[in-house]
């Protein structure tokens, strides 16, 4: 369950280390100073428990203080697609900001914790602060870069170039311990990725 507490707007983020996977995190941050000023309320996740549901209307928009919120669509083959893995320093589903409802839905994959920005009064800000509307418009045209390499990943047809385009645009695989996560975010099931991973290390690969 989730739990809110009504505090005050925290006025700058703890500097974390994190894998290339984090990128946007670092791009982020000044973005991510600006939404802190706004007014809003924290809001605590458990571990596993939803943010939000397909079809659920937007009314917040959530910068992710601490933990590990998936950005997730369900396919017809009962698969979970991560479509995003939103960590410390980063917006959850950003373009939600434009859309009246979800489309995809969201859960803690840790315990986390959001600053959650009404979605009526950061659309208002952005109409009126030039420097906000800039960060912004900046953070999106990332994202896009973001959301192209996911396709071309998903549109390869085997595990092992899915792997290839991953590993090449990350610099290294996870921990193992992010395997499955991994595997949901190339499209695959954990099963024959861990399949393809023994192989590449049978063969000295990786």
């Amino acid at each position: 369950m989730a739990r809110i507490m009504a505090v005050a707007p925290l006025t700058r983020h703890a500097c974390h280390s994190f894998d290339k996977s984090y990128m946007i995190e670092i791009m982020s941050l000044p973005l991510v100073a600006l939404l802190d000023r706004l007014e809003g309320r924290e809001i605590d996740f458990a571990a596993g428990s939803p943010v939000f549901h397909q079809g659920d209307p937007v009314r917040f928009i959530h910068v992710v203080r601490s933990g590990v919120l998936h950005l997730v669509r369900h396919q017809d083959n009962g698969t979970a697609l991560v479509l995003q893995r939103a960590g410390p320093n980063t917006i959850l589903a950003e373009a939600s900001l434009y859309s009246a409802s979800y489309h995809c839905a969201a859960r803690a994959d840790v315990a986390a914790v959001t600053w959650a920005v009404p979605r009526a009064g950061l659309l208002a800000r952005i109409e009126e602060d030039t420097k906000l509307a800039i960060a912004w418009a900046r953070h999106l045209a990332h994202e896009v870069q973001q959301a192209r390499l996911q396709s071309e990943i998903l549109s390869l047809k085997t595990v092992a170039a899915r792997l290839d385009a991953w590993v090449s645009w990350h610099g290294s695989l996870p921990a193992r311990g992010h395997w499955s996560t991994l595997a949901r975010e190339v499209g695959v099931s954990p099963e024959a990725l861990y399949r393809e991973i023994a192989s590449r290390r049978g063969r000295g690969t990786i």
